[in-house]
């Protein structure tokens, strides 16, 4: 199979070998195959819990170049566009799951918010061991595939986020720390619901409407969330929505505006100056 930059950036669907009733796989990048160390920009419907302990290289994450430094952790959420570039002899465990999966422990979908804030967090000796042990004994648990391993492998990623979570706080020897994700279940769904690459209409009455609150409410929680209006969060999404687009794909500038949520390409060109300081063209001809 050849393995080429797509025209426009479909969502890839959680597709492993024998997955069985578990949306859920756990493996090394060998393993779960050549998607896993993909060079070509691409993003998914699932979660992906990146553990690199050697090799080199660089994984780019929403446009962002991460030098691979092992040992390092990364956590994609759904929709992100991420690929690795020149990556040599990469090793360590790669798991794969849906939202579904978080059912019992609903709160992981904060510590992942939280981890993936963090783009690459690099653990302390002690933190390295820590991960390795829980990351051995899940996916020990996953080839096993014995009776109420489903409630034993949920158990474990949620240990392992929370662990993760402490590790990267402490920070690494670079220093690097996760930043705080908000907590109020209420901008937790916003953020999400705002993040889904296939949304156009993202407008607070719209999002409150669906949110089942009134937009008054919404404005309140999610700027003692985040410290941003409503309003503000929905312009970033849509600007870094545009760039990964305009970046990543073939798409003209007014396919990029109506993914992006924007039904006029001369306002959404006006908007995306003002946002990134530089015409979609412009900045797609800067981003190569």
């Amino acid at each position: 199979m050849t393995l080429r930059p797509p025209a426009g950036l479909e969502l890839h669907d959680l597709d492993v070998p024998d997955p069985g009733l578990l949306p859920f796989a756990a493996g090394s990048f060998d393993s779960i195959g050549p998607l896993s160390r993909a060079d070509f920009p691409h993003r998914h419907s699932f979660y992906e819990l990146v553990y690199v302990t050697r090799g080199t290289g660089t994984h780019v994450v929403d446009l962002a170049e991460y030098r691979i430094e092992p040992p390092v952790l990364y956590v994609v959420l759904p929709g992100q566009v991420h690929h690795w570039e020149r990556a040599r002899q990469l090793d360590g465990w790669v798991l794969l799951f849906n939202e579904d999966f978080l059912h019992r422990h609903p709160e992981d979908l904060t510590l992942l918010r939280t981890l993936a804030g963090a783009t690459a967090s690099r653990p302390s000796h002690h933190g390295h061991g820590e991960l390795v042990r829980l990351l051995r004994e899940l996916t020990a648990e996953y080839r096993a595939g014995l009776d109420g391993g489903l409630g034993v492998l949920q158990a474990l990623l949620h240990v392992l986020l929370v662990r993760a979570l402490r590790v990267a706080r402490e920070g690494g020897p670079d220093g690097t720390t996760a930043p705080r994700a908000p907590v109020h279940p209420l901008a937790e769904r916003f953020n999400r619901l705002i993040a889904e690459p296939d949304r156009t209409d993202r407008s607070v009455l719209a999002l409150a409407r669906e949110l089942g609150v009134s937009a008054g409410y919404l404005h309140e929680v999610v700027k003692e969330a985040t410290g941003r209006t409503p309003a503000r969060l929905i312009r970033e999404q849509q600007t870094l929505e545009a760039k990964r687009l305009l970046a990543t794909t073939d798409m003209t500038v007014r396919q990029v505006a109506l993914a992006a949520g924007f039904s006029d390409p001369a306002y959404f060109c006006r908007f995306f100056r003002r946002e990134v300081g530089r015409t979609p063209g412009e900045f797609r001809e800067r981003a190569g």
